[in-house]
């Protein structure tokens, strides 16, 4: 069976970001290379979990270089992206699996995404140190963020990224994510802008601010 692979080898952008209000946002990261988009849904956890892998792995990368490789510490300045999707947004498919790894011949990070056929997903994080480059970046060249479902494995989004960008792509990340629901002060869950029964309030509902 042949796969289709939307491969992006220096990307305009690689971006995450939503479509929606607070508490009914839809994720999407997204990349651009020329006229070339492809945008991809997914939840809000794998969001999360891949920008602390991708944060992980070039810390080990520079780790393992004894600070010589190219590879900056935080996201340079003038890095940063903050403009909203392009429009029109098109979903290619639900994210269902996610590898990441750290080539070290080109000296940047590959993103791999596959598509999975269940909407209904449990988030998983794994190490694999059974891989190529293992003794340049040991337990960190490849880490898979996996879905305890059927993959359908007929469609693949590929984008490699600098260091610099990768780190700008998880600052943008952690943004995406933390600017949801405001948490509720006295539980800690989700304020819906209607408010929350608060089980510290005995059933009462919270109004958010």
């Amino acid at each position: 069976m042949s796969i289709l692979v939307h491969s992006f080898e220096q990307p305009d952008r690689f971006v995450a970001g939503t479509v929606g209000q607070p508490g009914q946002r839809t994720f999407f990261l997204q990349a651009k290379e020329g006229p070339r988009i492809t945008s991809v849904a997914l939840e809000k956890q794998q969001v999360l979990i891949l920008a602390e892998r991708v944060d992980e792995l070039l810390d080990e990368a520079l780790r393992q270089s004894g600070g010589d490789a190219a590879i900056p510490a935080v996201a340079p300045v003038g890095l940063g992206d903050k403009a909203p999707l392009e429009q029109p947004i098109v979903e290619e498919f639900r994210v269902g699996t996610i590898t990441l790894s750290w080539d070290s011949e080109s000296g940047r990070v590959v993103i791999e995404l596959f598509p999975v056929s269940d909407e209904e997903v449990v988030v998983s994080a794994e190490t694999d140190e059974n891989v190529e480059d293992a003794d340049e970046v040991e337990g960190a060249d490849e880490v898979e963020v996996s879905l305890e479902v059927e993959v359908a494995a007929d469609e693949v989004l590929v984008v490699k990224l600098d260091p610099g960008y990768a780190r700008a792509f998880v600052l943008r990340a952690q943004r995406v994510v933390s600017a949801g629901r405001a948490p509720c002060p006295f539980c800690g869950g989700p304020l819906d802008p209607e408010g929350h029964l608060c089980p510290r309030a005995n059933g009462f509902r919270r109004i958010a601010d």
